[in-house]
């Protein structure tokens, strides 16, 4: 660095630092990183996430993706998941309302507390279908406990791109 180098590569930067120092090495980084090329290399994803404004994955010498984080998170998936808790739903009817929806490819119940259906929508539109499926549940007398969208972790489309070659 005594050269004042274009591009840096660290290597796991932030290896066996505690929480307080992984913060400043990280404040550092993005400082440097508005001036220099950074490239950074490590196997802690949620550490690239934080860090980075771009990801490359690597797979036996092959770049397997590219973008920023939430292009990489929407580019992998290729389903998305909607999960909801309904109160005063029953699940026969909840299958038969949001299943017909445009866009929603399946329904599978998860694990529901008493008097509460908690289900999962599979949607294979690239659309978010929030809007529609928060419409229909208003036209109902469900009360809306959880209503979220599962978003992928970089873990997961690692694992899916570098096991599936």
């Amino acid at each position: 660095m005594m050269k004042d180098p274009e591009i840096l590569i660290f290597d796991e930067p932030t290896s066996g630092l505690d929480p307080n120092q992984i913060i400043e090495i990280r404040e550092i980084i993005r400082k440097i990183g508005k001036e220099k090329t950074i490239i950074l290399s490590t196997h802690i994803l949620s550490e690239a996430e934080a860090t980075c404004d771009r990801i490359v994955i690597i797979n036996q010498g092959k770049i397997v993706a590219d973008g920023n984080t939430e292009s990489l998170k929407q580019s992998a998936s290729g389903e998305v998941l909607i999960h909801l808790a309904l109160k005063n739903a029953d699940l026969a009817t909840v299958e038969k309302e949001l299943g017909a929806l445009p866009g929603i490819s399946g329904i599978s119940k998860t694990q529901g507390d008493e008097g509460i259906v908690r289900v999962k929508l599979s949607c294979r539109s690239d659309d978010d279908l929030r809007a529609q499926v928060y419409g229909k549940i208003k036209k109902t007398d469900w009360i809306l406990i959880e209503f979220y969208r599962e978003t992928q972790s970089l873990e997961n489309i690692f694992q899916k791109l570098t096991l599936e070659s």
